[in-house]
């Protein structure tokens, strides 16, 4: 059963990327061995589920006839399971599998069924504000005892776009470590007008932060939608550092959770990935994650693949000194990718966001002697003047010098929020306007040997023509 026919309204479109975009959808799906109608409905109510209209054991109950009849299996945790569950924290689906799983012995399927899993039984003004509409209601707070008690890693970045020169390097960066193909960016820079915001002409532009850009990586929801309709559960959340996954050995490429992605950024591997020097060969350690899961690199031919926070440089396979680190972070000139632990207020993207005058200064460490002093003020390094006037800057007179500097945090935003599901990539700088179109930015993908759109490079593209290639 589907919204529509429980009385909702029939002709509003449920994806944020709107009408169009749903056509291209079904018409994807329909290229498939898999049931449109069915990948379309699970998409439209696990939305639903993240915006609360729904609940995750009535989202079970109402597909898993329809599941099991269509793939033989429904791996995804039962209504029962679900509401055992109730105590957990939302978006856990991945967790679940693996507390359930004691102490590891044993073997995945073995695992569901002590869940009583009943496997054997766009346009990009979607990403910005809405006008003149009521303000989403707020998520379920947090008891202030647990948010305390909270433990455990969850990778995530900031990403300052007043910053970000759309270089292209952490495009290149990430495509060069994971070799994925061409045009299905698993991350993604893109310039844009919205009407009250515009961006030069790429041939007549003083500086290329006159651009306005959003840098576009996987937002590892912490309840990501594209979860909830995987018939297998090989897209899951793993509990270790919260990172949202495709296990390659179990996807069957069904592309439902290309649909119920509200943020377009999954990819379908058509092909044996193309490989070129210097990582042709992917070794085990960029393949295997610390469960022995094949999660990481690229994926063989006809399953899914997206942004993955780099889960081999977080599990210590490439050496400590790459764990809170990934390659476009590592790639990214002026510093506008900040990667750590978001739940640790001493980690890159928190400390970034807390004083984002100070980070800039810090990346940009620049020969000016009185810059250099207030940062030393603003770090500690250097003992504040007492009074102004005195020998020295006050803190407030360090924070004044780099705030006309570098600027301030005017606005920080979440892409979507009124979808909750709770990404981990929190946004420095304007949020696009509800009429945003992506427009050519400083520096062309062509010039850097990459595709902006992958259906370029392919006769049967995925999701993404000129006018949605988001």
């Amino acid at each position: 059963m589907t919204a529509d026919e429980e009385g909702g309204p029939e002709d509003e479109p449920f994806h944020p990327f709107g009408e169009a975009a749903e056509e291209e959808y079904r018409a994807m799906l329909e290229e498939t061995d898999y049931d449109a109608d069915l990948g379309m409905a699970m998409a439209e109510d696990a939305l639903r589920v993240t915006k609360g209209e729904l609940s995750e054991a009535e989202f079970h109950e109402r597909y898993h006839e329809d599941v099991l009849a269509e793939f033989g299996e429904d791996e995804r945790p039962t209504k029962e399971a679900y509401e055992n569950a109730m105590g957990e924290a939302k978006g856990t689906l991945g967790g679940m599998l693996e507390r359930f799983a004691g102490d590891g012995t044993g073997s995945r399927r073995e695992t569901m069924k002590k869940m009583g899993v009943g496997a054997a039984a766009v346009g990009l003004g979607a990403w910005g504000t809405a006008e003149g509409g009521d303000e989403p209601d707020p998520a379920p707070a947090v008891a202030e005892e647990e948010a305390e008690d909270e433990e455990g890693t969850q990778w995530g970045m900031t990403l300052d776009l007043e910053v970000c020169d759309g270089c292209l390097s952490c495009v290149v960066a990430c495509n060069q470590e994971h070799n994925w193909n061409e045009g299905a960016n698993w991350m993604y820079i893109l310039a844009y007008d919205d009407g009250t915001v515009e961006s030069p002409d790429t041939d007549d532009f003083e500086d290329t932060r006159d651009f306005n850009m959003l840098i576009r990586p996987c937002q590892h929801c912490t309840d990501a939608p594209c979860e909830k309709v995987c018939p297998t559960t090989a897209r899951h959340t793993r509990e270790e550092g919260g990172l949202v996954l495709t296990d390659y050995d179990v996807c069957i490429g069904c592309r439902y959770c290309q649909v119920a992605c509200p943020y377009g950024v999954n990819y379908f591997q058509w092909s044996e990935p193309e490989v070129d020097a210097p990582s042709e060969d992917l070794g085990e350690d960029m393949m295997y994650d610390e469960r022995g899961r094949w999660v990481s690199g690229r994926g063989p031919r006809g399953v899914m693949e997206k942004c993955i926070f780099d889960p081999a440089r977080q599990d210590g396979n490439r050496g400590e000194e790459f764990v809170g680190r990934t390659a476009c972070e590592d790639a990214c000139p002026p510093g506008a990718i900040q990667f750590g632990d978001m739940n640790d207020p001493e980690s890159d993207p928190q400390r970034y966001a807390e004083n984002v005058p100070l980070a800039r200064a810090l990346e940009a460490d620049p020969d000016d002697e009185e810059l250099q002093e207030a940062i030393a003020v603003l770090e500690g390094d250097q003992e504040p003047a007492e009074e102004e006037g005195g020998d020295g800057l006050t803190e407030d007179e360090a924070e004044q010098l780099l705030r006309g500097e570098y600027g301030d945090a005017e606005s920080t935003f979440k892409l979507l929020e009124d979808y909750n599901t709770d990404p981990n990539v929190l946004y420095i700088g304007n949020e696009p306007g509800p009429e945003a179109e992506q427009v050519p930015g400083p520096v062309a993908y062509e010039d850097v040997g990459q595709l902006d759109v992958r259906k370029d490079a392919l006769d049967d593209g995925t999701f993404g023509g000129s006018d949605l290639s988001l």
